[in-house]
């Protein structure tokens, strides 16, 4: 009988091995809890430092959008302007060829009826004096 309580015996220390295996040990050292206490502490605030610089992340996302958006808009008025410049100078251009197309085209005609109107106005003129001369002399008498 000794054999059979021997077995139990053996069989009862196996088990409690075995049970105190798979449920764990709830003895922490001191100074392996405060290690684990360190580490959870910086986890958390590692944790919180992260969502802060998440938070500005997309704080500057936003303000990235915003500002693309900007650029776009003045890109794109400043396409429009750059164009309506273009258009304007082109413009004055084409005029400008025309009004000396038109000076040309004036100083050509112009040069020889001026000196004809200039000679008949300076005779109208001799003859309107001569004429305004002796009126004046007519009424004086």
């Amino acid at each position: 009988m000794r054999n059979g309580t021997v077995r139990h015996l053996l069989l009862a220390a196996v088990f409690a091995v075995f049970s105190v295996g798979l449920t764990g040990c709830d003895y922490w050292p001191p100074a392996l809890q405060a290690q684990i206490e360190q580490l959870q502490a910086e986890a958390h605030s590692a944790t919180a430092e992260r969502a802060k610089l998440q938070a500005q992340v997309g704080d500057a996302t936003k303000m990235k959008d915003e500002l693309q958006a900007r650029v776009d808009d003045l890109a794109r008025s400043n396409r429009d302007l750059s164009a309506k410049v273009t258009g304007l100078e082109q413009a004055l251009v084409s005029e400008k060829e025309k009004v000396a197309h038109l000076a040309k085209a004036a100083s050509k005609s112009a040069a020889k009826p001026v000196a004809a109107k200039t000679a008949a106005k300076s005779s109208v003129k001799k003859v309107d004096k001569k004429k305004t001369a002796q009126v004046t002399t007519k009424k004086r008498a």
